[in-house]
């Protein structure tokens, strides 16, 4: 499963402290501290000619580089092929080591001593998080400069700390979609929304011809159990209130319980709170705490349900054998606005990479990982799709999941107004912690108020 915050952990304090004691002392035995001398091995190689930036860190054969994340199987096996032209044009070997505890362990390695030589950093908080213990080192200028060309200035900024630059974007993902059965609109009758108000008309539409219910949803995503409903908020923040009060709700400048919160969430349950619209194939309003998000557009086959929100990185959790297209078993489109007129929102999510030392093969790595020739090379090094980088130089071509074709696309439309998942970037004990358990609280009959009034006396002081 793919979800980027099922991947997530909040970092308990004391978990790490006593941890920090076991590791102290424990630190890897670095092979790279002196700088790289000899002739890089791409020199001679016409498939290395567009890494001509590689060529300052010389001949790296046997430096090794430790790749620290989330990323797990099956994207995790195409992050190890994507490597290959790296290996091959420096001689240096990246050693993958992917933990589903990432975001706690990579706090627990920060604070023993034992870190890794970059790591894949799925959320801007924990990245502010990190630098704070004083571990991470800002990247060599080609990294900036590289950042500068391929992406907007919105993404640098989530990879910016007090205003110094840190960590060049990796992957993404779009979260602004709902899934649903062309088969099964065209049987019907039924018309892809455009606005919300339509989406609602359709929702009603379907509840009155008794054949299916319009919606399905889980929740249930074990440590991280809740992160789905505040995918469902953030939506509705950018959609009712806008960016910009967006930016001020995830920045703690208006607080979590504002007025204009409220009514976004209480949007939001009169879709998944109201017991003729959910749960499809499940139950009733209750069983969507219960339901694992990974099960929960599977009903969509059987109509049972309709529609399931959730982001492109879903296409992992369809059963083998099913096409993901316009034309095929399933699809998704654009979560509708409000208002058009004002440009369509579009919610993501992505990794940074982060270093934890200047030697020659670390940064050469993070170098590769920041140009348009990698982003090319894992696009290629992914045919069955679930993968997308917002690098201006990524083909859509080299694209050949038509469900990350349409995420590419999202993110290029000159209307789309980008922002990054709120969760991540709120502080951790917020983000990853009271947001997804008052969730839910809410999914299960707690109140708008209580939710938001339990959330906002959880932020941290300071």
């Amino acid at each position: 499963m793919r979800a980027r915050k099922m991947r997530r952990g909040a970092a308990v304090a004391a978990v790490m402290a006593s941890a920090a004691l076991v590791l102290a002392g424990c630190a890897k035995d670095d092979n790279s501290d002196a700088k790289a001398s000899g002739t890089w091995p791409g020199a001679k190689d016409s498939k290395c000619s567009g890494l001509s930036q590689l060529a300052q860190y010389g001949d790296l054969t046997g430096k090794k580089v430790e790749a620290y994340t989330s990323i797990t199987p099956p994207e995790g096996d195409a992050q190890v092929r994507s490597y290959a032209l790296f290996e091959e044009c420096t001689g240096a070997k990246i050693t993958y080591n992917a933990n589903k505890d990432f975001e706690t362990n990579v706090l627990v390695r920060a604070q023993g001593n034992d870190l890794p030589d970059v790591a894949y950093v799925p959320q801007p908080g924990l990245l502010k998080q990190l630098v704070d213990t004083g571990t991470v080192v800002e990247p060599p200028k080609d990294v900036q400069d590289n950042v500068d060309k391929f992406w907007s200035a919105d993404w640098k900024n989530y990879g910016t700390v007090s205003d110094k630059f840190y960590a060049a974007p990796l992957g993404a993902n779009v979260k602004s979609f709902i899934w649903y059965s062309p088969s099964t609109f065209e049987k019907n009758g039924w018309k892809i929304p455009t606005t919300w108000d339509e989406l609602l008309q359709l929702s009603d539409k379907i509840a009155a011809s008794g054949k299916m219910k319009p919606w399905c949803a889980g929740f249930e995503s074990g440590s991280a159990t809740g992160w789905p409903g505040t995918d469902w908020l953030e939506e509705l923040m950018l959609r009712t209130a806008g960016p910009d009060v967006y930016d001020q709700w995830v920045s703690h400048k208006i607080p979590f319980n504002d007025p204009q919160v409220a009514t976004a969430l209480d949007k939001v349950g009169g879709i998944l709170k109201n017991a003729k619209y959910v749960n499809g194939g499940f139950g009733d309003v209750k069983s969507i705490v219960g339901t694992a998000f990974g099960d929960a557009g599977l009903p969509i086959l059987k109509n049972q349900c309709a529609m399931m929100q959730m982001a492109g990185f879903y296409a992992a959790n369809w059963p083998q054998g099913t096409k993901v297209a316009k034309d095929g078993d399933v699809f998704a489109f654009y979560e509708p606005t409000v208002d058009p007129s004002k440009g369509q929102p579009v919610e993501g999510g992505g990794e940074f990479v982060v270093a934890f030392n200047h030697n020659p093969a670390t940064e050469a790595f993070q170098t590769y990982l920041s140009t348009d020739v990698w982003a090319n090379e894992k696009a290629k090094a992914t045919p069955d799709g679930g993968w997308l980088s917002a690098n201006k130089g990524l083909d859509i071509n080299n694209l050949t999941s038509p469900i990350d074709r349409l995420s590419a696309t999202t993110l290029a439309d000159p209307k789309s107004v980008f922002r990054f998942d709120g969760s991540d970037a709120m502080p951790g004990a917020v983000g990853a912690g009271t947001f997804w358990k008052e969730m839910t609280n809410w999914i299960s009959g707690q109140s708008t108020k209580d939710t938001l009034d339990n959330i906002e006396a959880s932020w941290p002081a300071s």
